[in-house]
């Protein structure tokens, strides 16, 4: 884009000073938008005439031209601030023609857009996604000479069943859900406190049913504690040798 137009068309840029920021109020705003680096400041309006001449903002009334006023104040956050064209005096009628209107919010002045961008910008965006629904039904048209035009949607689910599902990756809770949750348990535990069971003077209690694993015979228990030393103490026995066997004596 041209410099000739970038200066022109002034809604998709932002001016900011950040020393003002915190000290901006309607006493001084004017002074904030009068920056030499605000691109939005005409330096040939009237204010500047008589921010040299040291005069006050009132002089703009009996001069013609140019000027800025402050339209609207919503303290701390939003400022709205006027171009406006004087063509005579003022003398209790209509001599102002507005020009444009800007609004500082956070102390980032921005240019507030007309009503025909507004329009432009809405039927463009309208324009756009029409003809992007056109594209896509016209990508599912096929045409055969014996048949005809015909509609195929198979491709489409073909291509997105081929496509590889991502996973999401499930996101730990942060410290402020953990706190708040632990907040609301406290709450309710409050109004909801846990009630415990008292018995009234002379009720016996309820008895608890306990599970028990059931025990062993006695005599299996005296067979394996009298099959434990006997194994721990025998030992191996020594193999036995064949006596030797006797030869016949010869005569």
């Amino acid at each position: 884009m041209a410099a000739g137009d970038m200066r022109d068309n002034l809604l998709g840029i932002s001016w900011v000073d950040s020393g003002w920021v915190p000290i901006l109020n309607p006493g001084n705003v004017l002074d904030y938008f009068s920056e030499r680096s605000n691109p939005f400041y005409d330096r040939t309006c009237n204010n500047e005439v008589v921010k040299m001449q040291r005069l006050t903002l009132e002089h703009l009334n009996q001069m013609v031209g140019v000027e800025y006023i402050l339209l609207h104040a919503q303290e701390p956050i939003l400022y709205i601030i006027r171009k406006q064209q004087r063509q005579a005096p003022s003398q209790g009628g209509p001599v102002t023609v507005p020009l444009a209107d800007y609004y500082i919010i956070a102390g980032v002045v921005y240019q507030a857009p007309d009503l025909g961008s507004v329009i432009g910008s809405r039927v463009l965006s309208a324009v756009h996604g029409i003809q992007s629904a056109f594209d896509e039904a016209m990508s599912y048209c096929r045409y055969h000479p014996s048949k005809g035009y015909s509609w195929n949607f198979k491709d489409q689910e073909e291509r997105e069943k081929a496509k590889p599902k991502s996973k999401k990756k499930e996101e730990p809770s942060s410290l402020f859900q953990r706190q708040r949750v632990d907040m609301l348990l406290l709450d309710l535990r409050s109004k909801f406190p846990p009630t415990f069971y008292q018995p009234k003077p002379g009720e016996k209690p309820i008895p608890v049913e306990v599970k028990k694993e059931p025990e062993p015979p006695a005599e299996t228990v005296k067979q394996e504690t009298e099959r434990e030393p006997a194994t721990k103490t025998s030992a191996p026995a020594p193999p036995s040798k064949p006596p030797p066997e006797k030869r016949a004596r010869l005569q």
